[in-house]
């Protein structure tokens, strides 16, 4: 009797876990899906009290005509165009400062390294508008160049994720490539950065989402209405009087699809980077 009580006391222990668990997900997951229903719906639908979660009846002319409303392509297009060129410098510039911090000695590496790590409790809206009289003064406002240029010098959080990866490998592989007479530049390529794959995939995750969702950095540099993204494009959907909420909600479904399938592919390789590239002493 005791074994059997142990039993099932050890079967129910996890219970109350895995409640809070799906909890979580359906708190984190409802806006999505208040999202996309309401996407589906008619205008009257959508404003119906008491409010229903699921339309009653399925609209997908919802998005053609959502798209049709704005230059939506071409707005598809310059955020395509930003997010790519801002992932390639992450994935470019990244790993090499943080490979510099973490595997080559020399004497400014730990000074560097704690400003870099300084720098990341200063807020963006304390440095934007200094940085905006800069590139105005350089006269690249109303250009990509600022949302593309510095993500090419690295950014500090994703320069710390690939540093404290790369502290954590073995020095001996490092040696016995320096041994073989490979040199520092060699020893990257050829075993520093083949081994950061899962801490790279985690970079470019987080340097994806963040370039294609930015609102704030193009609200600032960019005015001409040709050259908006998409996050600034959404806005057309928005009047003096009145939201188009339906047309909205369906534009923004298909912003956040490209986000939800990216990193649904790379899922994996985004577990296993935070697991292997957490904080060491």
């Amino acid at each position: 009797m005791k074994n059997n009580s142990a039993y099932y006391k050890k079967r129910l222990k996890p219970i109350p876990k895995y409640v809070l668990v799906i909890v979580l997900s359906l708190v984190f997951f409802s806006p999505f899906l208040i999202m996309v229903t309401t996407a589906l719906k008619t205008n009257a639908d959508a404003f119906q009290l008491p409010v229903r979660l699921f339309p009653r009846e399925i609209i997908w002319n919802n998005f053609p005509e959502a798209m049709a409303k704005i230059p939506y392509v071409r707005y598809m297009m310059n955020t395509i165009f930003i997010t790519l060129l801002s992932v390639v410098g992450q994935m470019v510039a990244t790993p090499l400062v943080a490979y510099s911090l973490a595997k080559i000695k020399w004497k400014g590496a730990p000074i560097i390294s704690a400003l870099i790590m300084g720098t990341m409790m200063i807020p963006y809206t304390v440095t934007m508008i200094p940085l905006y009289k800069i590139w105005s003064r350089l006269g690249f406002t109303n250009t990509y160049v600022p949302l593309i240029l510095p993500t090419f010098f690295g950014s500090p959080f994703y320069i710390i994720i690939m540093r404290q990866f790369f502290a954590g490998l073995p020095n001996s592989l490092m040696e016995a490539a320096k041994i073989d007479g490979a040199g520092e530049f060699k020893r990257y390529i050829a075993i520093a950065l083949p081994l950061s794959r899962p801490a790279l995939t985690t970079v470019g995750i987080y340097a994806f989402i963040n370039a294609w969702s930015d609102y704030l950095a193009p609200l600032i540099y960019i005015n001409k209405t040709e050259k908006l993204t998409l996050s600034l494009g959404l806005q057309g959907f928005l009047n003096q009087y009145s939201v188009d909420w339906t047309h909205l909600m369906a534009a923004a479904t298909i912003f956040v699809i490209p986000v939800v399938i990216f990193f649904l592919f790379f899922q994996r390789n985004f577990v296993e980077g935070i697991a292997t590239s957490g904080i060491k002493g």
